[in-house]
């Protein structure tokens, strides 16, 4: 690009740090919410538009998991053709947006050849969406190297790593059959190395999350969980808290039993100790779509080597400073997406927010600085700010996440239809854009494999249902 084609791209974000296109889908999504769920905590068309994954990619795994959402059929399929996994990715973009979250994902992703996976993570981003892969991991540590040229050459930003002990099937034996959560700290450790070695060695960013499939039988594992991301948040900056339903091949019986209340009240309990009120925490929650089907709580870690970690969520509900200054930016700029942007687009974005709504921007710089002065300081702000400065004190931003998939009875229950009717978790199947918990929970997903399979490995056309 000419400098002064990129004057141009530069002066064209500051015109619009918030695209039209953005807007108008945050409009529409808002429209659809139901009265009851229009409230301060929800992010559904004040924040974002929800999420969409693919399906076929890779449908097998080389892991035997006692909980597992694909069917029995599952690794005797045949991955879809490339051409159909990015129609999936263009049915998805329109609902999406522009930056909108795509999750690379149905199997074990990883198994696909180097090649393919290169470029279906360049033809993402080529349509302006960002592919997490999904993925357990191992694949890493038994090809070194294959994480940085996924980076490098396939322009992967954002990496989910499943760790959690209802997997089998890890390399080294100490991790294969782990009962305790505890007993995974040592791989949790090897991941955020690896994932900081990748950093250094690439010079680039990569944003990283890790799940936890939650059962009655490792539900109090969660607060060694949260304390361990707490010393990590500079490695995985967000984690998904997955409870258990009975779909797919899931172990018999091990679906169900872990409320939305009994999980925060663990998350609670990382964060705060043994005894923690979860109310603080739920203080703190959002919400995108129905709140029975997912909760997060964004927030900033304070770390120095005079206390232990400490996790301060972005928003409080009933803290006038965090609902004046965050809802407000919602109001205004909700949507914005920086996650994109190489560092002068991110600065023009900026200028673009300062220069459309100065007087906000201005006036609420200082209040919300002090505000976090504060916090990070004890009340002591001059000290929180020398610590800062001297380097004896660092943050880092940590999201933690609740995803409540339904199983077929739940599915189907009036409450079920509700949320699956607010569904903002979608797959692009059978020509339509399909809740996830349907795919899990019904012969959805048992319905496109057999398709898959009469459809044949490698063939170049879709003829699966996108064009």
């Amino acid at each position: 690009m000419s400098a002064l084609g990129r004057i141009r791209q530069l002066a064209a974000i500051v015109r619009e740090p918030v695209l039209g296109e953005t807007r108008g889908n945050l409009k529409r999504s808002w429209a659809r919410l139901p009265e009851q769920f229009k409230v301060p905590q929800q992010m559904l068309g004040r924040g974002g538009n929800g999420c969409g994954a693919t399906i076929g990619v890779m449908p097998r795994c080389d892991f035997a998991c006692t909980g597992c959402y694909l069917g029995e059929e599952a690794n005797r399929i045949p991955p879809a053709p490339l051409e159909e996994v990015k129609a999936q990715m263009r049915a998805l973009r329109p609902t999406l947006g522009n930056a909108g979250n795509l999750q690379l994902t149905d199997g074990e992703v990883t198994l696909r050849p180097e090649a393919e996976l290169l470029e279906l993570l360049r033809y993402a981003r080529e349509l302006r969406l960002i592919p997490m892969l999904m993925t357990h991991g191992d694949t890493f540590r038994r090809r070194p190297g294959l994480l940085e040229r996924l980076i490098v050459q396939g322009g992967l930003v954002e990496l989910s790593i499943h760790i959690d002990t209802t997997q089998r099937g890890r390399v080294g034996r100490r991790y294969r059959m782990a009962s305790t959560e505890e007993e995974l700290t040592p791989l949790r450790d090897e991941f955020a190395e690896l994932l900081r070695r990748a950093r250094r060695e690439t010079g680039r960013q990569i944003r990283a999350a890790t799940t936890m499939t939650v059962t009655a039988a490792n539900l109090d594992g969660v607060p060694a969980v949260v304390r361990w991301l707490l010393r990590n948040a500079d490695a995985f900056r967000l984690i998904s808290f997955q409870p258990i339903a009975q779909v797919g091949r899931t172990a018999g019986g091990l679906g169900g039993g872990v409320s939305v209340e009994s999980l925060w009240a663990r998350i609670a309990e990382g964060l705060e100790g043994p005894g923690a009120d979860p109310k603080a925490i739920e203080r703190g929650q959002l919400w995108v779509g129905h709140p029975g089907c997912n909760r997060y709580v964004p927030g900033v870690v304070v770390t120095s080597k005079a206390e232990a970690p400490r996790f301060h969520p972005l928003r409080t509900s009933g803290d006038a400073v965090d609902e004046r200054i965050v809802d407000g930016f919602l109001q205004r700029f909700g949507g914005i997406s920086f996650r994109m942007d190489p560092p002068l687009e991110r600065w023009a974005r900026w200028l673009g927010l300062a220069a459309a709504e100065p007087r906000f921007v201005f006036g609420s710089l200082g209040p919300f600085a002090l505000h976090w002065l504060r916090r990070i300081g004890h009340g002591r702000v001059g000290r929180a700010l020398r610590d800062l400065v001297a380097g004896r004190v660092k943050t880092q931003g940590l999201v933690l996440v609740s995803h409540h998939f339904m199983s077929r009875v739940e599915l189907e229950s009036p409450l079920g239809r509700e949320r699956s009717a607010l569904c903002v978790f979608h797959v692009p199947v059978e020509g339509r854009l399909v809740p996830m918990c349907e795919v899990n929970a019904t012969e959805v997903r048992d319905r496109y494999y057999e398709r898959l399979g009469a459809h044949g490995a490698g063939s170049g056309g879709t003829g699966l249902g996108w064009r």
